[in-house]
């Protein structure tokens, strides 16, 4: 039975599992162009929905996942963050990735940093991973200012497997942040050759 962290509370946010209640505000946050400008479509309801119940099923199984975040003192859902199995075919494939999405009135208030650094806590300290990785469009400059703020470094730009060759989104950015201590690759990828 894997250790569970169904609930973190950080300076002003509540991280838990997903309730009934979340769906309306998750389906409204993944039908908003700008919120979803970095990924391939909006989802609509019913992806919304089936999203919400893989993320609880991966709870089930690992005992942490994408928590659902609330802002403590309102109550207010605001969107996710949390740890989950980077896919296929992509650069950290088979290990975690911290990611995150936030409604549009919760941006630029640091909640996207202040969560994954507890989410990137729960991976090194409860779970016992020794590297997490995350991983953007190249032109997600957002996502990947909070990727430095984590301490994590650039690894690998790749194609994204699941976009046809022209899109827009195709290429991508692999971040990675070893376990403190942990004997890995440290050293730092030379990204500035590549976004000259």
């Amino acid at each position: 039975m894997p250790r569970r962290f169904d609930t973190i509370r950080t300076d002003r946010l509540v991280m838990r599992r997903w309730q009934d209640s979340d769906r309306d505000a998750y389906a409204a946050m993944n039908a908003d162009p700008e919120v979803m400008r970095y990924f391939p479509a909006t989802l609509d309801r019913a992806a919304s929905n089936a999203s919400m119940d893989r993320i609880e099923e991966l709870f089930d199984q690992q005992g942490f996942g994408l928590w659902a975040l609330e802002v403590a003192d309102s109550g207010d859902f605001i969107g996710f963050t949390g740890l989950n199995p980077m896919p296929a075919g992509v650069p950290g494939a088979g290990g975690m990735e911290v990611g995150w999405r936030l409604a549009r009135h919760a941006w630029h208030q640091g909640f996207a940093t202040e969560a994954a650094t507890a989410a990137v806590d729960v991976a090194f300290s409860g779970a016992g991973l020794d590297r997490i990785w995350s991983m953007t469009a190249v032109l997600n400059r957002p996502s990947q200012a909070v990727m430095l703020r984590l301490g994590m470094i650039p690894h690998a730009l790749f194609d994204h497997p699941k976009l046809a060759a022209g899109h827009p989104l195709r290429r991508h950015i692999a971040y990675r942040l070893e376990r403190p201590g942990h004997v890995g690759r440290n050293h730092a990828w030379n990204a500035r050759k590549h976004f000259r």
